[in-house]
């Protein structure tokens, strides 16, 4: 018998797909699927933080992010399991199967219910400023859901969306180069924003809310909320419990990561970690940059959605107008990108031996997007999106389930459980209990204590 040959010959790592997307379109797609409309609750999450515990922050869910990837990337390789539900049978059996299926359900459909709400509430000021007419905006998300993103998530394989998440990243860096351009405006000397912050500081003093807290605390505010701050003054108490969540709903990417990794070309674990890492670099760029210098124009005032807060400015704006625009392109393809793995779970949980069906195919789609758009009908407010996935959803699939898979997957013979990689992941999966549990409790206390920052919704 010829020796197998482990160089010079292709190994492929999934044996019923050979993938043919190429690198540039899988980081197209990935970072796609990190950025979504996160993006916009970050400055709002600095404005609770203060500046350098954010970067403090925003460094470690990025670098933890990169290294779940690894587990997750290292526990597939070693079974050749190409899906995340999959996975979990092989870890935990068919309990595994459906944690796994059902939290990445969750989560994505709070992702899809994020974008959307976007649409429905600043599509309605786009439309105002052009045509003065049809501003109900639980209206144009139906109508965006079936015309744009219906089509794209029937595509067959994710690979195919490579250019329209391409061309999402690009109108996000547009939106990026916007945020630094109006916050150079608040700063020259005909004052734009600035004054626009002062007047909202004023407004944000006449609030009854503010009657709760002692002369000296409003007295602080008048004075300093439109300075920026290293660290965060305790003045709204448990509103800082929503950073974090923010911050790890902002960097989740891994129920796209692989089926990713399975439409690669040439798909190798060294190549899908250096998409991975490429990918959440870029995003850790754009995050900074965009939460700085959204903080620095509005500080305190800061809300949740960065856009609604643009729009106490001037909502007719040219620059923010076309920043509304951008936006709403990017988080609208984005939908489709992350409907996918919705898609593959519930295939996976209850039709796991069926061959594709363009029927069941296009039904599930059009289930969950309906199931989307009466979410974001009824929720009043994107935080509590940002708070909720954030702390449950999130630290699931970023820290819990790649360590899980690792530690049961990875075999004793080729890790002991006393190794240090299994140890790690073991403290890896710990962390994801202890941030979860510890954003739960600040977040059911927030609400009900009834504790809310002014203008921090819509």
């Amino acid at each position: 018998m010829l020796p197998h040959k482990s160089d010079g010959t292709k190994k492929p790592q999934f044996t019923d797909f050979e993938g043919k997307t190429s690198f540039g379109m899988s980081v197209f797609n990935l970072s796609n699927a990190i950025m979504g409309s996160g993006i916009l609750g970050l400055s709002y999450a600095m404005s609770n933080t203060g500046i350098v515990l954010f970067i403090i922050l925003l460094i470690c869910i990025a670098c933890l992010s990169s290294y779940s990837v690894h587990l997750l990337l290292k526990s597939a390789g070693v079974v050749g399991i190409r899906a995340y539900e999959q996975l979990g049978f092989r870890a935990f059996g068919h309990p595994g199967k459906i944690a796994a299926g059902v939290i990445i359900t969750f989560h994505n459909i709070g992702a899809m219910s994020s974008y959307l709400f976007i649409v429905k509430y600043e599509l309605p000021l786009v439309i105002q400023a052009f045509l003065e007419w049809f501003l109900n905006g639980n209206y144009l998300i139906l109508i965006v859901s079936v015309c744009i993103i219906l089509p794209l998530a029937l595509m067959r394989q994710l690979g195919y969306l490579g250019y329209t998440s391409g061309f999402s990243l690009t109108c996000m860096v547009f939106f990026l180069s916007s945020v630094i351009t109006i916050f150079w405006q608040s700063i020259s000397p005909q004052p734009c924003c600035r004054d626009k912050c002062l007047s909202m500081c004023f407004e944000a003093e006449q609030n009854p809310v503010w009657h709760n807290y002692p002369h000296s605390l409003v007295s602080f505010l008048k004075h300093s909320s439109c300075d920026a701050s290293n660290f965060s003054y305790p003045l709204y108490g448990f509103q800082t419990a929503y950073t974090i969540p923010i911050l790890a709903f902002a960097f989740v990417c891994h129920p796209e990561v692989l089926p990713i990794y399975t439409e690669l070309k040439n798909a190798t674990k060294r190549r899908m970690q250096g998409i991975a890492n490429v990918s959440i670099m870029g995003m850790f760029v754009m995050y900074l940059l965009t939460a700085i210098f959204g903080y620095l124009t509005f500080y305190v005032n800061t809300e949740s959605e960065l856009l609604h807060t643009y729009s106490k400015v001037d909502p007719l704006d040219t620059l923010i107008l076309c920043v509304r625009v951008a936006v709403l392109v990017a988080v609208t393809l984005t939908v489709p990108v992350v409907l996918f793995p919705i898609r593959r779970a519930i295939l996976q949980l209850l039709f796991p031996a069926k061959p594709f069906h363009w029927a069941r195919h296009i039904t599930i789609a059009l289930c969950l997007l309906f199931v989307v758009n009466v979410l974001v009908i009824l929720v009043p407010n994107i935080r509590d999106i940002f708070g909720i996935i954030g702390a449950t959803t999130a630290p699931s699939l970023i820290f819990i389930l790649p360590g899980l898979f690792y530690i049961r997957i990875v075999p004793t013979e080729q890790e002991p459980m006393k190794s240090r990689p299994k140890i790690t992941a073991a403290c890896f999966t710990a962390m994801g209990f202890i941030f979860m549990s510890m954003s739960l409790t600040f977040i059911i206390i927030d609400w009900t204590t009834g504790e809310k920052r002014a203008g921090g919704g819509h």
